[in-house]
């Protein structure tokens, strides 16, 4: 059985929630916080399996509360929310860098034509999370710092670096877009799984971590150098020969729309060996198979190590079928991505 916190500060969203999750004969509901100096305390004493917190709440936000439990009691964290203004897209995006693990947005009430689908949803990412296992997030000044590592040396011109994620993601994208040039020569192109709607705030959260400008991608536009591309909700995105950016609404071979795997073989078949593709942590085997189809076209193929990966599903399948020519830690990564493109 599958021990839940719900923080929420409203008493009547917070009911509703613990009736959702209550519903699942797999779920139980240990407890409920009223805000998030009260979901730390709670999540102390009962050392629940996962918490689906709120975003905004009085004495301690959402962000503060998910960032002190991951440095104390590491637990999985659903954040969800029912808006998507900037403001608390925002929070909701350093909540994950802090550790929590997704967002997701909260359930229209009972009635509503999406209230089934999207009850549906939570409950079943709420149950996903709960088994990932999460390891405790050091406060910055007290995080060790990793052994450098050398850069794969490359011969080859690059012309384009893909990069698709999954749980995890928005941490791992941020470190490795915060430490990219701003005159990187090249454009990238992102598929980050991420729930509906929240896409356009991953866009401009990400913006202000890089100097690279990063934009929701549109139907054929040029893939600018120094550009990040995201790919944007319910559209699987590729690229052609001359650089244009390609958005069809077809279905994928898994169940993911966009779908890593779309678009690194859109990469493979269009740029091949001049070509970067880049596997980051995530739940499930999306993108592995695109990377195998990128490094058999001649691309060079990185893929997320275990330690430094939420979860190490994506990118370890990738590992598996011989599809990584490298497998680096974050900031391994954005070094072979500034020495391979600067040797070109």
């Amino acid at each position: 059985m599958i021990r839940a916190l719900v923080a929420e500060d409203s008493a009547v969203t917070r009911e509703y929630l613990v009736y959702l999750l209550g519903q699942d004969p797999g779920l139980e509901v240990a407890g409920a916080a009223r805000d998030g100096q009260e979901a730390l305390d709670e999540a102390r004493r009962l050392r629940p399996d996962v918490i689906l917190m709120d975003v905004h709440m009085p004495r301690m936000n959402g962000y503060e509360a998910a960032r002190r439990i991951m440095e104390e009691v590491p637990t999985p964290i659903v954040m969800v929310s029912a808006s998507l203004n900037k403001n608390e897209m925002g929070m909701m995006f350093e909540a994950l860098q802090a550790g929590a693990l997704t967002v997701a947005e909260k359930p229209p009430g009972i009635g509503h034509p999406d209230h089934a689908d999207m009850a549906r949803r939570l409950v079943e990412t709420v149950k996903s999370m709960a088994e990932v296992k999460v390891v405790r997030r050091w406060p910055k000044r007290e995080r060790p710092a990793p052994p450098p590592r050398p850069a794969p040396p490359s011969p080859r011109k690059i012309r384009l670096i893909a990069i698709g994620a999954s749980t995890g993601g928005p941490m791992a994208l941020s470190e490795i877009l915060g430490n990219l040039p701003e005159d990187l020569g090249v454009p990238v192109l992102v598929v980050q799984h991420i729930a509906a709607g929240f896409a356009p705030g991953l866009a401009e959260w990400l913006g202000k971590q890089t100097p690279l400008a990063v934009k929701l991608a549109e139907a054929e536009e040029a893939a600018r150098p120094g550009v990040v591309h995201l790919a944007p909700d319910g559209w699987q995105m590729g690229v052609t020969k001359d650089l244009r950016i390609r958005l069809a609404r077809v279905p994928s071979d898994g169940s993911f729309c966009p779908s890593v795997d779309h678009l690194l073989q859109s990469v493979a078949e269009s740029h091949g060996g001049s070509a970067i593709g880049v596997l980051l942590t995530g739940m499930g085997r999306d993108g592995a198979q695109g990377l195998l189809r990128l490094r058999q076209a001649g691309g060079v193929c990185i893929a997320q190590d275990e330690e430094s990966s939420v979860i190490f599903g994506m990118p370890g399948e990738a590992v598996r079928l011989g599809a990584a020519e490298f497998v680096l830690a974050l900031e391994g990564i954005a070094r072979a991505i500034r020495s391979i493109t600067m040797q070109g």
